[in-house]
This record gives C-alpha cells, sequence and structure tokens, in this order.
C-alpha cells in the first residue's frame, strides 16, 4: 500500500481523505450536527429525513467504490510493476544463457556506499574483470548445427557460473563472456585465469559428437571510483586479444603495450583504407617455369605495400586487416585488374596465377567478379589461374563448389595451393576439380634432412602424376632441389632460385632476357 500513495491516484485520494478530516472537525466545531438535526425536524413533512438517509447510503456506497477502486489501482500497479520488472529482467539478459548481458553490466553497481560492511566495499573495490572467448565455436557449429551451439553455451556459461557467483558472470554476445571477481591477488587472477580455460575446455557430449572448444582469457585490475567499469572491460578484451593471437588456450593480463598495439593497427587500417581508394598496393610477380623446358610458364601475382614513409607492410599484415575489415573484396579487384593488364603484355602462353583469399570463398558472387575484371581488362579466361588454399575450401564446400564449377566453365584453371598442409588434401582432391597443386615450400625446405618429408613428396609427385594434375613445388632456392624435383618428375618450380617477386617492368624484361637465355642454349 505505500507504494500506491506514491502515484498520483493514491496522492488524490489521500488529498481527499484528508480534506473530509478537515470538513469533519469544521462541521463539530461549527456545531453542524445539531443545525442539521433542526433541519431535519423542521422539514421532516417534506421527506427531509429520507433526503439525508439518501444522502448518507450515497456517500457509504461511493466510500465502497472508492475502497474497492483503491483495490483495482493496487493491483493494477503490482501487475505493471511484473511487467516492468520482467521487461527490464529481458533487457538485461540473455535469453538463451538466462546471463546478464552487456546492458546489465554497464549498470552493474559494485560498491553501496551506505553499506555498513566495510569488508565489501572493500572487496568491490577492487576487483578484476576476466573476458573469455571461445576458440573454434564456429567448427562446432558446422559440425553439430546452430542448435548444437546452443547447447554448447549454455554449457559453457553453466560451467562457468560453478566457479562463482552467478550475478558475476555476463554473456556478452555471441562467444564472449566476462567475469567479475572481487579482492583477487595478482596470484588468484593467474589461477583463475588458468582454472577458467580448464572448465571451458573439458569435452561436451552433443547429440553423440564429444565436442571441444578452446578459451582465450583476457583480464585487468579495476579500482572502483578510478574510472567506469567498462574501461577496465575494455582492456580486458584487448588483453583476450592478444592471448588469442598466440594460440588457443591462452591467458594474459593487460599491459599497456596491448593498447599501443591497437592504436597502432588502428592507424593501419586507416592507410590501409586510403591505400586501397588510391590503388597504392601493387602487384609483383614470381615467375613460374617450366622445369622440363626451362621456359617461363607463368608469373604468381603477390601484393606488395609500402606505405607513405618508404616502409614495407608484409602481406600477411595488411591482407588479414583487409580481410576482418572488409576491405578484401575491393582490394583484390584492383590487384586482379592491374595483373590482367600487365599479363597482356607477355607472351600468349604465359598464365597469370592469383591468390584467393579463405574469405573470399564465402562470396556467392566472387566468379562473377572474376570473370567481369577479365572481361574489362580484355584477358582471355585461360590465361588466369586461380590459386586457392585447401582451408579456404572448407568454410562452405556447397558455395567453393559452385565458385570452382562457375570458373571451370569460363575456361579459368584452378590451383589447389599450399597442398599438404590443409584439411583433408585427398578429400578435396576428390571432391573438386584442379588443374594444377602446388607443393608446399616446407615440404621442399625439408626433404633432404627428414626422410619422412622426402617419401611424402614423393608421393605427392606420383598422386600428381597419376591424376593426371601438373605439379608445382614451391621455395626452391637450391640447384640440389632443383635437380632432386626434377628427376622425380616435378612439372613446374617456383622460388628464389628463379627469381623473387619483381614489380612489372622487371617482370617484362625477365621474360625477353629468359627468351633469349634459352635461344642461345638452343
Amino acid at each position: 500500500m505505500p507504494g500506491f500513495f506514491r502515484s498520483r491516484a493514491g496522492r488524490q485520494c489521500l488529498s481527499v481523505m484528508m480534506l473530509g478530516g478537515v470538513l469533519w472537525l469544521l462541521g463539530i466545531l461549527l456545531e453542524f450536527g445539531d443545525g442539521l438535526s433542526a433541519f431535519v425536524q423542521m422539514f421532516d413533512d417534506y421527506g427531509a429525513e429520507k433526503l439525508v438517509l439518501a444522502f448518507v447510503i450515497a456517500g457509504a456506497m461511493s466510500f465502497i467504490y472508492s475502497i474497492l477502486r483503491i483495490a483495482d489501482l493496487r493491483r493494477e500497479m503490482e501487475l505493471r510493476a511484473a511487467a516492468q520488472f520482467k521487461a527490464d529482467w529481458t533487457a538485461t539478459h540473455d535469453h538463451l544463457t538466462k546471463l546478464p548481458n552487456r546492458y546489465a553490466f554497464e549498470r552493474k553497481k559494485l560498491a553501496r556506499p551506505d553499506a555498513s560492511d566495510e569488508e565489501y566495499n572493500a572487496a568491490a573495490r577492487n576487483v578484476t574483470v576476466f573476458s573469455v572467448d571461445l576458440d573454434g565455436f564456429k567448427k562446432v557449429n558446422d559440425l553439430v548445427g546452430h542448435k548444437g551451439g546452443d547447447i554448447l553455451l549454455i554449457e559453457v556459461a553453466r560451467r562457468i557460473c560453478s566457479l562463482g557467483n552467478a550475478d558475476c558472470v555476463y554473456r556478452f554476445g555471441g562467444d564472449e563472456f566476462v567475469i567479475i571477481g572481487a579482492g583477487m591477488t595478482e596470484e588468484r587472477e593467474k589461477h583463475f585465469a588458468r582454472v577458467l580455460i580448464q572448465a571451458v575446455t573439458r569435452p561436451i557430449s552433443i547429440e553423440g559428437f564429444a565436442v571441444e572448444v578452446g578459451a582465450s582469457v583476457g583480464y585487468e585490475r579495476w579500482t572502483e571510483g578510478s574510472e567506469p567499469l567498462e574501461n577496465a572491460a575494455h582492456r580486458a578484451d584487448l588483453a583476450m586479444y592478444e592471448a588469442k593471437s598466440r594460440g588457443p588456450n591462452h591467458a594474459l593480463a593487460f599491459e599497456a603495450s596491448m593498447q599501443d598495439k591497437v592504436a597502432e593497427r588502428a592507424s593501419l587500417e586507416t592507410k590501409l583504407r586510403t591505400a586501397i581508394q588510391q590503388k597504392a598496393i601493387r602487384p609483383f610477380y614470381q615467375p613460374l617455369i617450366d622445369l622440363k623446358t626451362g621456359d617461363i610458364c607463368g608469373f604468381e601475382a603477390l601484393a606488395r605495400w609500402s606505405d607513405d614513409t618508404g616502409v614495407n607492410i608484409p602481406p600477411p599484415v595488411f591482407i588479414g586487416i583487409a580481410e576482418e575489415t572488409g576491405m578484401i573484396t575491393e582490394l583484390f579487384e584492383n590487384l586482379l585488374s592491374q595483373a590482367c593488364r600487365d599479363a597482356l603484355g607477355w607472351h600468349a602462353h604465359i598464365v597469370l596465377s592469383f591468390n584467393i583469399s579463405p574469405v573470399q570463398m564465402e562470396d556467392r558472387l566472387l566468379a562473377s567478379r572474376i570473370l567481369k575484371v577479365l572481361a574489362a581488362s580484355g584477358l582471355p579466361p585461360e590465361r588466369l589461374e586461380i590459386e586457392i588454399t585447401e582451408n579456404a575450401l572448407i568454410q562452405d564446400p556447397a558455395i567453393a563448389a559452385v565458385i570452382l564449377d562457375e570458373l571451370h566453365a569460363a575456361g579459368v584453371q584452378i590451383a589447389l595451393d599450399d597442398f599438404g598442409t590443409g584439411y583433408s588434401s585427398l578429400a578435396q582432391l576428390a571432391r573438386y576439380r584442379f588443374d594444377k597443386i602446388k607443393i608446399d615450400k616446407s615440404f621442399v625446405a625439408t626433404y633432404q634432412e627428414d626422410e619422412r618429408q622426402e617419401k611424402i613428396v614423393r608421393a605427392m609427385l606420383g598422386l600428381g602424376h597419376s591424376l593426371n594434375i601438373k605439379t608445382t613445388a614451391e621455395g626452391i632456392e637450391e640447384h640440389s632441389q632443383l635437380g632432386y624435383l626434377t628427376r622425380l618428375g616435378c612439372d613446374i618450380g617456383q622460388g628464389y632460385l628463379f627469381g623473387k617477386a619483381m614489380p612489372a617492368d622487371q617482370a617484362a624484361a625477365f621474360i625477353e632476357e629468359r627468351m633469349q637465355t634459352l635461344s642461345a642454349a638452343g
């Protein structure tokens, strides 16, 4: 009931009751009762007594109605409060795991200024924020479907909550969780992070499959009143991403250098965006040599970028950023367009080899983008060879099959790059049609020192011959490697022994020089 009187209707009811009390006291002071009795006696013949009785009954009925109305209003307020509580709970909790969400975290109040428990406040003012992200969650979704993924998330949430108070565990969305621990020492923080990883990474049985995920953990200490709690959560996130970059199941405390690294990456992202718009990233070309004739049979286009200060940015760095930020499509089309125009100046038998990013293999329009560039440049499709890694094919096999079929139908050649280093190499050869397989340079570099590697190289070359697929050996740097691969029947060689990646004008000169050398030798 006290809550009722805080509402507008409650305040009005209270005002009317007070007014009634004032009028009642005033009536007593003015002897209104005696006057009313005299009035009734004077007009008794006219029915005054019945009129007064009617007023009394009407007042009583009004009072009863008011009581009932007050009860209705109270019930309505309780229902409204319950609905508001439910709406607030829904807004501040994850519907799947029932954990508080990011919005609840932002509203979190750890210390109570009016609390009498000094020990509680002291602990609450010094807390550690842990950020946990699952590694390999997408693979679980691919294996057991999204329903199975939901089961995994619920189980992970349960395991994390079992380590401490569930009110201090949050799901920020996707496969990211945040945990708040109070009053931890530095050693306790490290131990708790390890326990988190152990709890998350234990196998989980889903629909008969025993699935496992990894976990990356970052954490940061926060003192109440020093700054918003969200700032500490952000730094814990940075530590978590740094841990993730070092491989699965790592835990790291935040360090200032991590913030500098993020700032440097943001600056590089801005520079990259500008470089793509200005077409400042150029294709360089590394020669592909026919090992049977010594002739040039192609060039592999490799992206190269020097920023405004002349510093060379490694391709894995800027290509990785382009993939993460969605700039890879524009970068790819720019490089392919330039490479196709450069290839028009080469001899007709020289093929342009171009790499496809795994991210691009999820683009259903990839084949049409490639064919559009070919049409605009005038390069025949038969002179383009697309290189695809095995890992790119497992992202979405159905889409990959459609893309490869469309390219093959147009006459574009397909090469399986880094053969032997990805997933299910033989399965890829059985499922898709390839014109060439490229033996990864790691095998070429170690076959002389490792007998097993040497047998693998032999098996790869034998497999290519039996399937009537040409083989290319990458990373040839020594004459002994060249002689060995030639004796085993390898078709094409690539590596520093023949030439490093070079700009277009040097590639054209390289072709002429090679042609003259072969003519003189012939």
